[in-house]
């Protein structure tokens, strides 16, 4: 069993919520915890001049949010939003917070990624605890 289980959660693979937070139930330990984690990548600096929305101002909430409401008020799930490159970002945080396992979605790989997802495949790589993968159904 697990202590402290992260689950990342990508803006566009969120359909995989539910289904990663029961398998870590399942595999958490009776007085462990689970934080569900998004990254958000930084504007590149040429891009930002045109963009008059401040990330930390309006998206950071709205994606903590939307994760609070995955984790349907249960006390052992906390809600964290970083920003970065999330293959790099998600393995520095659970090194940073005393995660042994990470719980990576991928779905509808390439073959250049080795039949995992390029953050799955980043994230596998880089990550000083263990990784379960969990498939999408659909891909």
């Amino acid at each position: 069993m697990y202590k402290h289980i992260l689950i990342p959660v990508a803006l566009d693979h969120e359909t995989l919520v539910d289904r990663k937070l029961e398998i870590a139930r399942h595999l958490l330990a009776e007085d462990g915890r689970i934080t569900l984690l998004t990254v958000l990548e930084n504007i590149p600096g040429f891009v930002s001049e045109f963009v008059d929305l401040k990330i930390d101002n309006h998206l950071t909430q709205k994606v903590e949010d939307r994760l609070r409401s995955a984790a349907d008020g249960d006390e052992r799930i906390s809600c964290k939003v970083v920003t970065g490159k999330p293959g790099v970002q998600i393995a520095a945080f659970a090194e940073a917070a005393g995660t042994d396992l990470i719980l990576v979605g991928s779905h509808h790989p390439s073959a250049q990624d080795y039949f995992l997802g390029s953050t799955a495949s980043r994230v596998v790589r880089r990550a000083g605890c263990s990784v379960f993968v969990v498939r999408d159904s659909d891909g």
